[in-house]
């Protein structure tokens, strides 16, 4: 997709095909469903955009697996299956929307559900998992499907996370501002996009949690599976002392190239600080855990971005107005906002990315940051399930 945005810079090699469109699919550590766009690869426009949430079924098998549960293969193929259905009924709203047939599209970029992210870990390679059927989906939607796209990355040494540093670098860069583009997701990450003037390179990581603690101690307590704007948590006060306990996770402390999951932040993680604290009302619960996002967030930009004066968010978290607030009031002399500032909708970015990726792939273009991910060098991502 060529990049139509006056303050880019230069990432690895554009590749255009004309007349060519690809989809990007997204569905995040958030578990809630799927994002999909439609995009012309001539000039990077979004000709379509789709979202379908997860059958309630569905989320929760996701959520079960991930951790060891028993009759884990079974269960991961058939939810495999019953997700490639998911985006397959996104990607046909997205060509009734954008009034294409299947063959106009060259190919889809479908990430898949991460399950397990334990790079570098065990054998010194270690691995991720993204729940996924392509083939299934390359047969449903008589589309090229690529897939699989982190593994390359972490078999070569890498984090495998995050890719959309690559992306946001060649759409989001500015030739005389350090930016920082923040992905709100169930798990938050920065990319680090200094000013084009100085000459440093990307940088990016995954800072901690974003929407996952959030998320789960909403659906606990108010029977919801977040809360709505952060109006809930707004009304909590931030407990310090759990603040502190919190934030003393050592994953804080560790420097990047770093990338985390639900296979740390889980419900489990939070009971276990909770235990010493059990006074604490749920609302104030909610609260300290808006402060925990906001400043892990916070403390990264300051330590790794201290000349950042633009702050671009995306993601679900954009909606929580109380944990964008919070974040503005630890980000004194930045201006935080979202990436609608930049001309692409919050909730598309991450969509937008793995459609960029899976063009990559298809022209055997590297998709990865060295610099981000910690990887031996650049790699082509991604495997293709032709239709």
């Amino acid at each position: 997709m060529t990049d139509t945005h006056p303050t880019a810079s230069t990432a690895p090699t554009e590749v255009t095909t004309a007349s060519a469109h690809y989809i990007g699919l997204m569905s995040g550590t958030s578990l809630d469903g799927v994002d999909g766009v439609l995009v012309a690869s001539s000039d990077g426009r979004v000709l379509a955009e789709a979202y379908l949430p997860f059958p309630n079924e569905l989320r929760e098998t996701l959520m079960v697996l991930q951790a060891p549960s028993d009759n884990e293969l079974h269960r991961e193929a058939l939810a495999a299956n019953a997700l490639a259905r998911v985006y397959a009924q996104c990607v046909a709203q997205l060509l009734a929307a954008a009034g294409l047939r299947a063959s106009e599209v060259i190919a889809i970029g479908a990430h898949g559900q991460t399950i397990r992210h334990r790079p570098g870990e065990f054998d010194g390679v270690g691995y991720t998992r993204q729940l996924n059927a392509p083939a299934l989906l390359a047969e449903l939607t008589g589309i090229d499907v690529v897939a699989d796209i982190r593994s390359r990355d972490v078999a070569a040494g890498g984090q495998g996370a995050p890719l959309v540093p690559a992306y946001h670098q060649a759409v989001f860069s500015a030739a005389d501002e350090t930016r920082v583009v923040c992905n709100l997701g169930g798990i938050s990450n920065i990319t680090i996009l200094p000013a084009a003037a100085v000459g440093l390179p990307v940088s990016g990581f995954d800072c901690g949690p974003g929407n996952a603690l959030l998320d789960g101690w909403a659906s606990r307590h108010l029977g919801k599976p977040y809360d709505d704007g952060g109006a809930w948590g707004a009304g909590g006060c931030v407990d310090d002392a759990l603040l502190a306990a919190l934030l003393s996770e050592p994953y804080f402390s560790r420097t990047p190239p770093k990338s985390t999951g639900r296979d740390l932040f889980h419900a489990a993680w939070l009971d276990a600080h909770l235990s010493a604290f059990p006074t604490v009302a749920p609302v104030d619960v909610q609260a300290t855990l808006v402060a925990l996002t906001a400043q892990c967030v916070a403390n990264d930009v300051l330590r790794y971005a201290p000349d950042c004066r633009g702050f671009y968010a995306c993601g679900g978290g954009t909606r929580n107005v109380a944990l964008m607030q919070a974040i503005a009031a630890r980000l004194p002399g930045v201006k935080v906002t979202t990436t609608d500032a930049l001309g692409v909708p919050p909730h598309q970015v991450e969509a937008l990315a793995f459609a960029w990726l899976a063009e990559r792939c298809v022209a055997r273009a590297p998709g990865n940051l060295p610099c981000v991910t910690g990887a031996r060098g650049p790699r082509i991502l991604g495997a293709i399930y032709p239709h």
